[in-house]
C-alpha cells in the first residue's frame, strides 16, 4: 500500500500516472486542505475535487480545476443578474460541491469525501487531512494581508509575498492510520509551503514519515516552479527557489528525492542531506511521462 502526499495541480498529474502502474485499491492519497472555503453558497474544497476528478477520469487537464467539458449556464446567469462569482463553477463541478455543502451538514469531511468517491466509481482511498478547517493569511507588500484565494484569483498570484501564515489542525484518524501502514509515502511536486507543509506540519505526521521510506518529486525546475506562486512561497518563507531549497524542508524524513534532468548539477549538495537523489525527466507533459515516473518512483 502507497500513500501520495497531495496537492491540487502537480501531484494529481503524477497520480494519473502511478494509478496506471498501481492496483487502485492499493493508493491512498492525502489531500491538503488548506485552501478550502465557502464560495457562492458552496462549499469548495479545490484540490479535493481535483483528486476525485483525476482519479475517476473527469478532470479538466487543461486546466487542472473542474471537469472536462462542463458547461457554465449557471455562471453566466449570475453574472447577468449582477452577481459576480469570485471563482468560476462549472455546472457539474458545481452540483458536486453543492452535494458536499449539504453533507457536511451531517457528515465530517472524510466521510463526504468517503461518500462522492464511492459514487464516483473511485476504487483509491481519498482522505482530507483533516476534520478542521485552517486559516491562511497571504501577507503582501501591495496590499496587505489578504486571503489565500485573493491572492491567486483576485490579483493573479502577482502581489510581492512577505509570509504566509495558516493554522494548525489536527489530522484525521484515518490519515495517521494510512501513513502508518504505508509501506512507501510519496510526495508529489506540490507547492511545499501551502500544499504539502499544512500536511506534514500537523502532529504526529513527521514520526510517521521517518518510520516509512518517503520519495519526493521537485516542484522547481532550476529556479523556477514548475506552476503556480511556489516560488514567491519559497522565498517568502527564506528557502531557496531551487530543488535544493524543497529538498531542506523534507530533509528531516526524506529518503529519495527526485529532480530534473536539468538540475543535475544540484545533485552533489542535496546528497549532502538526503540519501538517495535521482535526476529524472519531471515534467508531465504525457501519460508516458507520467507513466514512466511513476515506475521510477514506485519500490
Amino acid at each position: 500500500m502507497i500513500t501520495v502526499l497531495s496537492g491540487g495541480t502537480g501531484t494529481p498529474k503524477l497520480l494519473q500516472g502511478i494509478k496506471e502502474v498501481v492496483c487502485e485499491e492499493d493508493i491512498n492519497v492525502v489531500v491538503n486542505t488548506l485552501e478550502n472555503n465557502y464560495f457562492s453558497g458552496v462549499y469548495v474544497s479545490a484540490d479535493i475535487d481535483t483528486v476525485l476528478y483525476t482519479m475517476s477520469n473527469l478532470i479538466n487537464d487543461d486546466v487542472w480545476y473542474g471537469r472536462k467539458d462542463d458547461t457554465f449556464i449557471t455562471h453566466n446567469e449570475l453574472e447577468m443578474l449582477g452577481y459576480h462569482e469570485k471563482l468560476r463553477l462549472g455546472d457539474k463541478d458545481r452540483a458536486l460541491k453543492i452535494q458536499k455543502t449539504e453533507l457536511l451538514k451531517k457528515h465530517t469531511l472524510t466521510e463526504c469525501v468517503q461518500i462522492q468517491k464511492e459514487a464516483l466509481g473511485i476504487k483509491a482511498n481519498i482522505y482530507p487531512m483533516s476534520n478542521q478547517q485552517p486559516n491562511v493569511t497571504v501577507k503582501t507588500e501591495e496590499y496587505g494581508d489578504i486571503s489565500f484565494h485573493d491572492f491567486l484569483i483576485s490579483y493573479g498570484s502577482e502581489a510581492t509575498v512577505l509570509d504566509v501564515v495558516y493554522d494548525n489542525v489536527e489530522a484525521s484518524d484515518e490519515v495517521l492510520k494510512v501513513l502508518e501502514e504505508s509501506r512507501q509515502v510519496i510526495i508529489g511536486p506540490s507547492n511545499p509551503i501551502t500544499s504539502i507543509n499544512p500536511i506534514i506540519g500537523m502532529n504526529g505526521v513527521v514520526d510517521l514519515l521517518k518510520d516509512v521510506h518517503v520519495t519526493a518529486i521537485s516542484p522547481i525546475v532550476g529556479e523556477v516552479a514548475v506552476s503556480g506562486p511556489a516560488g514567491k512561497f519559497l522565498s517568502a518563507k527564506g528557502y531557496d527557489v531551487s530543488p535544493v531549497g524543497v529538498a531542506k524542508i523534507y530533509e528531516e524524513f526524506l529518503d529519495h528525492y527526485i529532480i530534473n534532468t536539468t538540475d543535475d548539477k544540484y545533485k552533489s549538495s542535496i546528497k549532502e542531506f538526503i540519501p538517495e537523489v535521482s535526476v529524472e525527466n519531471i515534467i508531465l507533459n504525457t501519460i508516458s511521462d507520467k507513466i514512466n515516473l511513476a515506475r521510477k518512483i514506485l519500490l
